[in-house]
């Protein structure tokens, strides 16, 4: 019943910008850490950027000082905000959420199926 939907992909020069945005509904009580992972044709999936429920984010050491990740508890939304794009950025990118169903339940891992983002001339 819980959905993650990513939007605002697309395609962008290098040297661009560009806003992800990750929406999750569904019957969910709480919110935990939500992330953002990017995969490149033949390439691994790989961990982008996270922010707890705490606020706490972290980076991979590729996108540090470009990326931005927040997130809008009151909307259920975590945002990716990508500057100075390049184009080893080209990647789906994939939102992932641990998702509270009822209050004092545990967390269980939900994935989007990801938005398409290409930084080329």
């Amino acid at each position: 019943q819980v959905q993650l939907v990513e939007s605002g992909g697309g395609l962008v020069q290098p040297g661009g910008s560009l806003r992800l945005s990750c929406a999750a509904s569904g019957n969910i009580w709480s919110l935990g850490t939500m992330d953002w992972y990017r995969q490149a044709p033949g390439k691994e999936r790989e961990l982008v950027a996270t922010v707890t429920s705490g606020l706490t984010t972290n980076y991979a050491d590729s996108v540090k000082g470009r990326f931005t990740v927040s997130r809008d508890n009151a909307k259920n939304t975590v945002y990716l905000q990508m500057n100075t794009l390049k184009p080893e950025d080209t990647a789906v990118y994939y939102c992932r959420a641990y998702v509270m169903l009822r209050y004092g339940d545990g967390f269980l891992e939900h994935w989007g199926l990801g938005t398409l983002v290409t930084v080329s001339s």
